[in-house]
């Protein structure tokens, strides 16, 4: 496996119509696959990586629909367990006339938790593991499986991607969230945040100077997401801003999670910084086109074609 995504695996059932609240009865479209380490998986598999997946299903039909798509995208899924007496997680979405999302998660009591030991996975060829900062927000074996991760990738020499989307306020505010980071951000390659939480994992005022000093803690490049207007890329060497180009969207969800999918790919491959920024914001851009978290993950010819 040349990259290795882990954490909470999900299928997803959202609402048919905009502006239609979750505490009302009404249509559901699903279940689609989802997960945030799960589409990153889609995204890095479709780009043309081998891609493996760490994480963990019921024995039921949602764990099924996750299993198909691995096969689908050729995700090596041997170290995804099938959890005895627990159901595969499930988020339920609806989306709102302002952009607004609202999620309800069946998902601490359910298998997406239960991550298998990674003390027996192969790292021997190896390029990247990918951890999300909504697995560390869970806790448990969810957090501990990643440190674990992290620390066997350090050791070995493998890259380790990071996308800390987190909210503070599900940890207890900032200093929690740097705390509950600090075993993954210290031994980061690579940081791909938002401009808020470059801000709060730096402990700084400012998206530019809070990437500076990710860089001065070990980072080779970090990410920084700007939504409509693109990204800007920053090494010790150079700061890189690329333009976004304009989509129709209709489903905001999982388009950061491909564009990490595409900063790990660009970085593997060697390509120079400018057009790694172009490849993560079609991936990114492109997310959006499709409903469903993992549907808008797409191929590379079709990447390259937009691009």
């Amino acid at each position: 496996m040349e990259i290795i995504a882990i954490g909470e695996l999900l299928v997803e059932v959202m609402r048919t119509e905009v502006d239609a609240p979750l505490s009302e009865p009404g249509l559901f479209t699903g279940p689609y696959p989802s997960g945030a380490p799960a589409i990153f998986a889609s995204q890095a598999a479709r780009l043309g990586h081998k891609t493996g997946m760490v994480g963990a299903v019921g024995k039921d039909d949602f764990g099924l629909c996750l299993r198909r798509r691995f096969a689908a995208d050729g995700i090596d899924d041997r170290h995804v367990v099938d959890v005895e007496g627990l159901a595969t997680g499930v988020a339920f979405v609806a989306y709102f006339g302002d952009g607004s999302r609202r999620f309800i998660f069946h998902f601490g009591n359910s298998a997406a938790g239960q991550l298998p030991p990674v003390d027996d996975i192969d790292l021997s060829g190896t390029r990247f593991v990918h951890i999300c900062g909504c697995t560390l927000s869970g806790g448990g074996l969810l957090r501990e499986r990643c440190y674990e991760l992290a620390e066997r990738a350090a050791a070995a020499g493998v890259g380790i991607s990071f996308d800390p989307n987190l909210r503070p306020e599900l940890l207890g505010g900032a200093e929690a969230v740097r705390q509950v980071c600090a075993p993954v951000t210290q031994r980061a390659t690579v940081i791909s945040p938002g401009t808020s939480e470059a801000m709060i994992l730096a402990d700084a005022d400012d998206p530019d100077i809070a990437c500076r000093k990710l860089l001065e803690g070990g980072a080779r490049l970090i990410a920084l997401k700007l939504g409509s207007a693109g990204c800007r890329l920053y090494t010790q060497e150079e700061i890189v801003e690329v333009a976004a180009k304009p989509v129709r969207a209709v489903d905001p969800t999982g388009a950061g999670d491909c564009f990490d999918a595409a900063i790990v790919v660009g970085m593997i491959e060697g390509l120079p910084l400018e057009r790694i920024g172009r490849l993560a914001n079609a991936c990114g851009a492109l997310a959006t086109t499709k409903v469903g978290p993992m549907e808008g993950a797409a191929f590379r010819e079709e990447v390259e074609a937009f691009m």
